[in-house]
């Protein structure tokens, strides 16, 4: 579409024309007038400084046509400035009271700045009433995923309390997994909501990644044969990474524990290497494969390619969400995408930045790594 005259363009433009009109009906006209009335009525023109009363009339008409001509110019260039800021103005009040689905109509008379200030606010309420869409989501999301540790945890406390539940190491493990479960909820909860304002901070450490990531596979290899699954290692052992090792630990452990919890047993391979200036890191199952139309929002909050299945295996789906979080953090991206075994492939990738400034000394052990998966 092409765009608008500016603002000032069109009111020099305007106002060039209704001068430029004037100026020609007064002296045009006025040649016009006498040429008519010395041919036809002689005796009209008065020989003195004193206008005779044709010539008041002419000058009285000159003056009325100009007039008009003013006046058509000024309606016609305020209602096409004024009629969309009034139409902006209104629909600001109207949001202002809650009404996000107020919008401004496109006038296509609308002069360039006016024009492009009415779809600026529409692009804004459009924004606004998304942002307002999304957060009662997350609301009623976590409220959702909330809901049943909570209840878990009250009814056996209550029943401890009352006596219903005999006190036992089965029930007391029960409570403890519920409150990991809320802290492991809580936690990428936080994560996301860092990433999001842009406050989520990086301990950056340059590591070999291959030996650290090896502790990873290791503590999740007996639960993940447990559920049917051969681990593949393919990892560059001299690959040396500036990153923030626990967040990418993290995101390995996003990965795998989706991988047990929705792939079908069978091999799961897990590769880093490099390419070219970019660390990839990488998880591979044996399917089922996911279509391009989940793939392009596995990676938000709160969404599941399979929501019934999600829910039987204790899905929050935050997991996705978290690895995608890490990988911008690190000023990377997180894909997800078909492979040739009829499976999917989940990459992360990040720049690599080995000697880069804000990367401190490697640590000198490797403690505190892996929760129990």
């Amino acid at each position: 579409m092409k765009p608008a005259p500016g603002l000032r363009r069109q009111i020099i433009h305007a106002l060039g024309l209704m001068a430029l009109g004037i100026i020609s009906l007064a002296v045009i006209g006025t040649y016009v007038f006498y040429a008519i009335a010395v041919t036809y009525l002689p005796g009209s023109i008065s020989e003195s400084w004193i206008p005779s009363r044709v010539e008041m009339i002419w000058v009285g008409s000159t003056i009325l046509i100009a007039l008009g001509m003013a006046l058509y110019v000024a309606v016609r260039l305020s209602r096409r400035i004024l009629t969309p800021l009034n139409s902006v103005a209104n629909s600001l009040r109207e949001v202002a009271e809650g009404k996000l689905d107020a919008r401004v109509p496109e006038d296509e008379q609308a002069i360039g700045e006016t024009a492009q200030l009415v779809r600026d606010f529409n692009a804004m309420a459009e924004r606004l009433q998304s942002m307002t869409r999304e957060r009662e989501f997350w609301n009623a999301a976590i409220a959702h995923e909330l809901r049943t540790p909570v209840t878990i945890l009250r009814g056996r406390l209550q029943g401890l309390a009352e006596g219903v539940f005999p006190p036992s190491s089965e029930l007391f493990e029960g409570l403890l997994r519920q409150v990991e479960g809320l802290n492991h909820l809580i936690e990428d909860l936080r994560v996301l909501s860092l990433n999001d304002s842009g406050h989520l901070e990086l301990q950056r450490t340059e590591v070999r990644l291959a030996d650290e990531l090896a502790v990873v596979l290791d503590a999740f290899a007996s639960p993940l044969a447990a559920s049917g699954f051969m681990l593949r290692r393919e990892l560059d052992s001299e690959l040396h990474v500036c990153c923030d090792l626990f967040r990418i630990r993290q995101a390995l452990m996003a990965l795998l524990e989706n991988a047990q919890k929705h792939a079908l047993p069978g091999l799961l391979t897990v590769r880093l290497h490099r390419s070219e200036s970019v660390c990839v890191l990488s998880v591979e199952d044996e399917g089922p494969s996911i279509n391009e139309e989940v793939a392009a929002y596995i990676f938000d909050a709160f969404r599941r390619g399979d929501p019934s299945r999600s829910r039987k295996s204790g899905g929050s789906g935050l997991g996705l969400a978290v690895v995608k979080a890490i990988a911008e953090a690190h000023g990377g991206n997180a894909l997800c995408q078909p492979n040739g075994r009829g499976g999917t492939t989940f990459l992360l990738s990040w720049p690599l930045t080995t000697g880069h400034d804000s990367c401190q000394p490697p640590p000198l052990s490797v403690a505190g790594v892996v929760r129990e998966a």
